[in-house]
């Protein structure tokens, strides 16, 4: 009985040796490149829908005679610096440092605060003038395409906190450092995104 039992034994073990290996957060990592594809298209109709009613002003206002590109290349400037700070957190990461890492999600986290309070004052002030989304096409696909990344940066704001949190807590675990890489790729996203949103929204419609 115990040849027998032997015998099934050893070609269970036999497969079991040679089940491969399947890494670690790999189905996270992929399921995550295909939100971000996903958003790649949402982003892709919101620009396409801009460039078929951006010039639709209805005797209303344009592009040149509301948007301030000074505040708007101060705010381009915040975000493109939050990158890099995110990189330095990124690069510290690897280095195990989790007071460091902390430290440059905190700096970068403050870029994506400012870049936020600066679009929510853009907002404000377009808005007080009479330059509401229901004025025309321009303006309801302005609102819509920079309100939608503007969204996005919020919900990536919060959650930087959540894994600043996380890590206080927990470490520079491996859970934690793939929803770090994860979040590195969103915001990295948001700033191209962010750059096609300056150059044809913003410099075009004021070169026009």
């Amino acid at each position: 009985m115990s040849a027998v039992t032997h015998g099934v034994a050893d070609p269970v073990r036999f497969h079991l040796a040679e089940e491969p290996h399947h890494p670690d957060g790999g189905s996270t990592m992929l399921g995550f490149w295909i939100y971000l594809m996903s958003d790649c298209l949402i982003f892709a109709i919101l620009f396409a829908s801009y460039g078929v009613i951006g010039g639709n002003y209805a005797a209303g206002p344009a592009p040149k005679d509301l948007f301030e590109l000074p505040l708007v290349a101060v705010n381009t400037s915040f975000l493109l610096l939050s990158s890099i700070t995110y990189g330095f957190a990124m690069l510290e990461m690897a280095r195990n440092r989790q007071g460091a890492t902390l430290a440059w999600l905190a700096v970068t986290g403050l870029f994506g605060l400012g870049f936020l309070s600066i679009e929510l004052y853009e907002f404000a002030h377009l808005i007080a003038e009479g330059a509401t989304p229901q004025r025309s096409g321009f303006l309801s696909a302005f609102f819509t395409l920079v309100g939608t990344h503007g969204l996005h940066v919020t919900f990536g704001t919060i959650w930087l906190v959540t894994l600043m949190v996380q890590v206080s807590r927990h470490g520079l675990i491996e859970a934690n450092r793939r929803r770090l890489m994860c979040l590195s790729m969103f915001w990295h996203f948001l700033d191209v995104i962010w750059i096609g949103v300056f150059t044809f929204v913003y410099l075009l419609g004021v070169l026009r």
